[in-house]
């Protein structure tokens, strides 16, 4: 599979097919992992709440130079903050830290 290929979503957004993930890298190393990953050609990067590290992925996000309308990001919310109210709560403060 070309690391760059895409997959449409039902909404008609693109997705890579594959993904850097950023489960248990910690705070202090996710920034230059994820600079490492977009850098080798890694258009999609998973990150969540849970995994402490969204303000570092944001980060690197920012200033890896490449146009953001060419990298997906996904994260997550965490069990705690599941329902509506605490979910869009999550959301916000996710988006905050990215």
């Amino acid at each position: 599979m070309n690391p760059y290929s895409r997959v449409r979503l039902n909404n008609g957004v693109e997705m890579p097919w594959l993904g850097y993930g950023t489960y248990k890298v910690r705070p202090e190393e996710a920034y230059r992992c994820v600079l490492d990953a977009l850098d080798v050609g890694y258009r999609l990067i998973d990150t969540a709440a849970y995994y402490r590290n969204e303000c570092e992925v944001g980060k690197a996000v920012r200033d890896s130079g490449i146009d953001r309308e060419e990298i997906f990001v996904t994260t997550k919310v965490w069990n705690t903050d599941q329902g509506y109210e605490n979910t869009l709560r999550a959301f916000e403060d996710s988006l905050e830290r990215l």
